[in-house]
């Protein structure tokens, strides 16, 4: 079978639900993906930052598989003898008191809103049912229906009403608004914010944005919740987005790269006072803290620490932005990002196929990338790749530019 054999299976058995690069992809390496045909590609989607520690890390595929002919699940009915390491190791990390383990980073982020709606009746005193969470324009935090009930994408929204209420949406990076809401409205019990907003284009608020928030959480008596399902695990050069401003979450939510792109993972951090809110029998997942996963995690987030990928992120994501903030290109409107999550926003209408078309001649000299909102294109390599193999990849990306027209 070649790529359109394969693609025309997709779409005839498939949901259409997504729609992706004509590329078929059947082996990962470290930095590089190989198609059907054999044809070998810089990968600098990281499948979304989940593989941050590269394709089948051997480390990572090492713990699968030795857990794997052990115990694979057992569900939460019985307890396993992974669980309660993977938790310890997880929050004494990130300096938590408690984790809530799930699979998805949707599932995270239900999580995160029903401890924070159980936090704000059982501690802060909100009638019930009367919780709010301030979210912001332009948010990405999954697809399930509370999601897309604040989301004001129009693909995500339309026709999948009825919504579910107890949002506030506010204008991303605009500390007056969030201000002004938490003035006026004593139902507010959580914030809900990306560090860095991923899906919407790579948005970086200004210096201080996030410190400022966390201020502001603190003196109305509101929790701050942090997705860093794609920015968090050593992606934007600190372990957390957040830590650029020495901020903690009251929740934290963790995903994609806690797992190293090998199984789903994800979890819910807080303390005691928060966590506790959630008693047995409110809240599960059958799959959720399965010792396969918990074992592969535990070794994803070692590696993030033996190999120095922070570090790795933000050095090379300063070499990535400054050679190709150089390119004089008149389709680059700017160039973004932190660490190693950065995008370029090309200088044409969202509407246009041009960021489609540029990603298409990218895949066709060994690079792949995906737009987001039209004229978006993200790079998010792998956090293992090297100095020299990224400016292999900066010339990739200068010679499309260079000689792509409209």
């Amino acid at each position: 079978m070649n790529t359109q054999d394969f693609l025309d299976l997709e779409l005839k058995y498939g949901a259409h639900n997504y729609h992706p690069l004509p590329v078929v992809l059947c082996k990962g390496d470290g930095v590089f993906v190989w198609d059907v045909e054999g044809k070998k590609y810089y990968d600098f989607l990281s499948a979304y930052s989940a593989v941050n520690q590269g394709h089948c890390h051997p480390r990572i595929i090492d713990s699968l598989q030795k857990q794997s002919t052990l115990l694979t699940l057992t569900s939460r009915a019985f307890h396993n003898n992974v669980l309660g390491e993977f938790e310890k190791y997880t929050s004494s990390l990130f300096g938590y008191d408690k984790l809530l383990p799930m699979n998805t980073g949707a599932e995270g982020v239900e999580t995160a809103i029903k401890l924070c709606r159980k936090w704000a009746y059982e501690k802060k005193g909100i009638a019930s049912n009367k919780a709010k969470i301030i979210v912001f324009d332009g948010n990405f935090h999954g697809r399930t229906t509370t999601v897309i009930s604040f989301s004001n994408d129009p693909d995500a929204r339309k026709n999948f009403g009825p919504y579910t209420p107890g949002f506030i949406s506010v204008e991303y990076n605009n500390l007056a608004a969030v201000e002004k809401v938490l003035i006026e409205d004593p139902l507010v019990s959580g914030i809900l914010i990306e560090p860095i907003q991923g899906e919407a284009g790579v948005k970086v608020p200004v210096d201080g944005f996030l410190y400022e928030l966390k201020k502001l959480c603190e003196k109305f008596g509101v929790l701050f919740i942090g997705d860093e399902i794609q920015t968090g695990i050593a992606r934007t050069g600190k372990m957390l987005a957040c830590d650029h401003e020495n901020v903690k979450p009251d929740i934290l939510i963790l995903g994609k790269a806690l797992s190293g792109g090998v199984f789903p993972v994800s979890a819910v951090l807080a303390d005691d006072h928060i966590m506790l809110c959630i008693k047995p029998g409110e809240h599960g997942s059958t799959y959720g803290g399965n010792p396969l996963g918990c074992k592969v995690a535990m070794t994803a987030l070692q590696i993030v620490k033996d190999e120095n990928l922070c570090e790795k992120a933000e050095f090379l994501g300063a070499i990535f932005r400054k050679d190709l903030s150089n390119l004089s290109s008149p389709l680059i409107k700017e160039v973004r990002g932190k660490g190693l999550l950065n995008a370029i926003e090309v200088n044409d209408s969202a509407e246009s196929k041009t960021a489609w078309n540029i990603c298409l001649e990218l895949k066709q000299r060994g690079l792949l990338a995906k737009p987001t909102h039209g004229n978006i294109i993200r790079f998010a390599p792998p956090l293992v790749i090297t100095e020299e193999q990224l400016m292999d990849c900066v010339d990739i990306i200068k010679n499309v530019f260079d000689s792509y027209k409209k």
